[in-house]
């Protein structure tokens, strides 16, 4: 069965923007998330905060802005990485951009 063409726009679009999000937080130190997170929290970068994206920073800063609506995968993934006072910090960064 063959994919109409809107469905192989889409799911390009989707594997581009992925692969943008993974490229753009693996080359951060300072916002590097390990790959259970990423993989936990894609849906929700892109449900959330996809006029954000690619920039990281702000990305970043939306997902902890809108912590109370992200999954609860992502939410736990992202509360384990960062830790209490570090999102505060990355929403403190970008706004100060």
């Amino acid at each position: 069965m063959t994919k109409s063409f809107s469905a192989k726009i889409r799911d390009t679009g989707l594997a581009l923007g992925f692969a943008a999000i993974v490229s753009i937080i693996s080359t951060s130190s300072s916002f590097a998330f390990s790959e259970a997170t990423k993989q936990a929290c894609y849906s929700d970068a892109f449900r959330l905060c996809a006029s954000e994206i690619p920039n990281i920073q702000k990305t970043t800063a939306c997902m902890m802005q809108r912590k109370s609506q992200l999954s609860a995968g992502c939410r736990t993934a992202v509360e384990k990485e960062l830790g209490g006072g570090a999102a505060n910090k990355v929403v403190d960064a970008s706004n100060n951009q």
